[in-house]
């Protein structure tokens, strides 16, 4: 039996003989209709191909239940893991969560907070660049809707969740010592405050446990291009013979696939067996690192807490919640696990 067919809500309230607020309250929430005339709507919808443009709806709101994702890049597989996660929390809260990669450009940053601020967002969780962003973009984001940072963040009182640097690195300096030759240090472009901090942690826990710290310094500009980074600059090091270490921590993930891309390369056998050439380790545990060839040896920051709490504090500030404003923390620093795998 082919269905019926009707172009606005209008038209389908009035094929259902119900009046188009009670339509509205009904798409908002089933239960806050009488039964039977829940039963009425749901009848229709069933025997009409009718869908509410649930767009259009929020837009005509001053509050949506849209929320605003921002991270820097989809295609880094941490955001893309924190993205997957915040979605699935948010929809399973009833919200609808909108998407926007900034490609690490600063201005399309800027362009995707104003795209924010006109889809009038009820809230929104956030990955900022950090070192190339707009704080007045972010101020005037805050100044609209509530906002929570995740993994980095803007100087000010926003709440951030985020990894602890200085006990995630610590943790894993102190297992290579531990185990073999201590870690020379691979940095990346600073791009946002986790690449100091962990730059810093790493010369304290060295100087802490009797070793001298040595630290290959990044000769890229500004940057989100890991892998690229760390496979150039460790292929011109072996072609300049220059690798007198055998272990080495990378800033993270991303640029530890390019260094062991550019070893492998060279021939070098990476590892922690005996024979091996060379250990590397690194940061973060990105859903990629246990499939690189041998699996990589990292610190794993907590990704089901930095979600729930990102989320939860998001809620609070929306009023989604019982917990009270003056309850959330402006800052929450989540601990990072040792996870060993076979490169180091």
């Amino acid at each position: 039996m082919e269905k019926l067919t009707h172009k606005t809500m209008e038209d389908f309230a009035k094929s259902c003989g119900v009046s188009r607020p009670t339509l509205s309250k009904f798409f908002d929430d089933p239960t806050s209709v009488k039964p039977a005339t829940r039963a009425l709507i749901e009848a229709a919808l069933r025997a009409s191909d009718y869908q509410p443009n649930l767009y259009a709806r929020n837009l005509n709101r001053k509050r949506t239940r849209n929320i605003g994702i921002l991270v820097p890049a989809l295609t880094d597989p941490f955001y893309a893991e924190m993205v997957n996660r915040l979605e699935l929390r948010l929809r399973d809260e009833g919200y609808w969560p909108i998407v926007i990669s900034s490609h690490g450009l600063p201005e399309l940053e800027v362009e995707a907070v104003s795209t924010m601020l006109s889809l009038k967002v009820a809230g929104a969780i956030a990955a900022p660049l950090g070192q190339k962003s707009d704080p007045r973009a972010f101020e005037k984001l805050t100044q609209n809707v509530p906002l929570v940072y995740f993994d980095t963040y803007i100087e000010g009182n926003t709440p951030f969740i985020g990894n602890n640097n200085h006990q995630s690195v610590a943790t894993i300096v102190e297992y290579l010592c531990r185990s073999g030759e201590p870690p020379v240090y691979f940095d990346i472009p600073h791009v946002n405050h986790n690449s100091p901090e962990r730059l810093a942690s790493y010369i304290a826990t060295m100087e802490a446990s009797g070793h001298e710290h040595k630290v290959i310094k990044t000769i890229a500009p500004y940057t989100w291009d890991f892998e690229r980074v760390g496979y150039e600059q460790m292929d011109a090091m072996l072609k300049a013979g220059k690798l007198s270490f055998k272990t080495i921590l990378c800033a993270n993930d991303r640029l530890a696939f390019g260094v062991m891309a550019a070893a492998f390369a060279h021939g070098l056998k990476i590892g922690r067996k005996k024979g091996d050439d060379l250990r590397i380790a690194a940061h973060d545990d990105h859903p990629l690192s246990r499939y690189t060839c041998p699996p990589l040896t990292t610190m794993a920051q907590d990704f089901a807490s930095m979600t729930a709490s990102s989320v939860d504090t998001l809620l609070t500030l929306l009023g989604d919640t019982d917990a009270p404003v003056r309850m959330i923390a402006s800052k929450v620093s989540l601990d990072g696990t040792l996870v060993m795998r076979q490169s180091a």
